[in-house]
């Protein structure tokens, strides 16, 4: 069982993008949520951080269905004590123009940061920031060639639900409604909070974690 970090992160940072996925973000900031509330050893922080103030869209086109998002900092003024940056996947990920200003932010804040964590082709966007070279990282599955080869010095591994290298956590991604990335998050809260909190807070959100960051059922669908 996971005993607490004996001085867990309290100041957390979300980064978004033009078409990002929405469960990428809200699956595991609602554990933080809930984390927030009952669980908190001392006040959390949470900054949205994008490139400008304008809200930012889970699509990548106006004509396409979706919801807005209003960021907190723009990369240019966002904290720069923040510890734990999340970083998500999406469509997004794949349009050079939206990733650039967000690769570039990321290579800037990630020395200052405590934690790294992604969620789906969020890995495939910290690798082109050079963040994953030589380590072992993963994600989604149905876009693995495209996601891989953005990092060919990663050691991309191919059956795991997360990977932990260090201070850098990654995620598969969206598979049949379930992402990676809850998993991911409650085990990152039972490395930081303690098992227990973890689990009361799976408990009252009434989900069934995978708690096996190996145990990736979705193996099959990798486009390899």
């Amino acid at each position: 069982m996971a005993s607490p970090n004996e001085n867990p992160p309290t100041k957390y940072g979300v980064l978004l993008f033009p078409g990002f996925q929405a469960l990428d973000v809200f699956g595991p900031l609602d554990i933080l949520n809930i984390l927030s509330k009952y669980h908190r050893p001392k006040p959390m922080d949470l900054v949205v951080v994008a490139a400008t103030l304008d809200p930012v869209s889970t699509t990548v086109s106006d004509a396409e269905f979706g919801q807005r998002i209003v960021p907190t900092h723009t990369f240019d003024t966002a904290p720069e004590d923040i510890e734990v940056l999340l970083v998500p996947g999406g469509m997004g990920t794949r349009e050079d123009a939206i990733a650039g200003p967000a690769i570039a932010y990321v290579k800037k804040i990630f020395p200052k940061l405590r934690y790294l964590l992604t969620v789906c082709t969020g890995s495939a966007l910290v690798a082109q920031a050079g963040l994953l070279e030589g380590k072992r990282a993963t994600t989604n599955k149905t876009v693995w060639k495209w996601a891989t080869a953005q990092g060919p010095n990663v050691d991309w591994v191919l059956e795991a639900r997360w990977v932990t290298d260090n201070n850098i956590w990654t995620s598969s991604g969206i598979s049949a409604g379930i992402s990676a990335g809850i998993d991911m998050m409650y085990a990152f809260v039972s490395a930081m909070y303690g098992e227990e909190t973890a689990q009361d807070i799976a408990d009252v959100s009434e989900y069934r974690r995978n708690t096996d960051p190996t145990d990736d059922p979705f193996v099959k669908l990798a486009d390899v």
